[in-house]
């Protein structure tokens, strides 16, 4: 998966390379009235490309962290499960620390059979 990776990675850094060779035409891109900025067209679209990125990973991360926060009624019913799981074993755990215990056997009977 690493080298699947690593293939489009290059590619990708590729294009932007040979884009940028031939792209190299000064533009001028107009942000508002009286702010004017002027660069090769490719220096442009790389920066609008890199900005564009950004903001999807930034969204990415929002959705991730809105999903963390918000739980599903399914694992909110794991945990109730689990928590009823719990309390049953623990209270299994004093049953059987409450029962009597059982008498211990003779031994001399026990090594009367193994000879």
């Amino acid at each position: 998966m690493k080298q699947v990776n690593f293939v489009v990675i290059f590619v990708i850094c590729l294009a932007l390379v040979l884009f940028g060779i031939e792209n190299t035409t000064p533009s001028v891109i107009h942000v508002v009235s009286g702010l004017d900025f002027e660069a090769p067209l490719s220096v442009e679209l790389i920066v609008a490309a890199g900005v564009g990125a950004t903001l999807a990973w930034v969204f990415s991360v929002w959705v991730h962290l809105q999903g963390i926060a918000q739980k599903s009624p399914e694992i909110e019913q794991r945990e109730l499960r689990i928590q009823q799981l719990e309390e049953d074993v623990e209270r299994y755990k004093v049953e059987l620390d409450q029962l009597p215990m059982l008498p211990q056997a003779d031994k001399s009977a026990d090594e009367a059979y193994v000879n």
